[in-house]
């Protein structure tokens, strides 16, 4: 088969308003296998198992990421994935602060800035327009799966303050790249008319 034959067959199979892609399914089983890492969590809280649940999870983004990249983003995976990370990293962090691992004051801060965004995301998306993540936001989504990672330890169980200080610095990113979003989307409209 010849290249141009290839990318005539990819773009039938994967193009933006593809839903069933390889991408999408590592998605979809993301937020499937989401709900039975939280009831590990809230059974055993920082424990090995849930620490390797946590890691097979939290690395499937960048799985994800790459087929997305290798056959072509779609509409339907914008939506998913930043949807699976939200569902995955704040339903961890929340069942943290059920066992008592976290206070529940850092979490909420990340929580409201996480929705407050997908609603941005989401409201611009409606009107056609991608709000794509910046560099600094993928920083915050690592230090945020890390500082989970580090609270599921049980190696790192006597050293509360590492995931602690680690989860005060996603914080700090969180707010900061919600801020620039928000910054960057009124410049945009204010003079463009449009996000760009």
């Amino acid at each position: 088969m010849r290249v141009g034959a290839v990318s005539v067959v990819r773009e039938k199979w994967f193009g933006p308003s593809a839903l069933l892609t390889p991408a999408n399914g590592v998605t979809i089983g993301r937020l499937a296998l989401s709900p039975l890492l939280l009831l590990v969590v809230l059974d055993s809280g920082d424990s090995w198992p849930a620490l390797a649940m946590w890691t097979v999870l939290a690395g499937t983004d960048g799985v994800d990421g790459y087929l997305a990249r290798r056959h072509g983003t779609t509409r339907s995976g914008a939506f998913l994935d930043p949807l699976a990370d939200k569902v995955l990293v704040l339903g961890a962090m929340w069942a943290l602060v059920a066992v008592g691992r976290w206070w529940f004051v850092p979490v909420a801060l990340i929580t409201l800035r996480e929705l407050g965004i997908q609603a941005f995301r989401s409201y611009w998306g409606r009107r056609g327009l991608a709000v794509p993540a910046t560099a600094w936001a993928k920083v915050k989504t690592v230090v945020q799966a890390v500082a989970v990672g580090i609270a599921l330890c049980p190696a790192l169980e006597d050293l509360p303050r590492v995931a602690d200080t680690v989860l005060w610095t996603a914080v700090a990113l969180t707010l900061v790249t919600g801020l620039q979003y928000v910054r960057a989307g009124s410049r945009s409209t204010r003079l463009t008319g449009s996000l760009r």
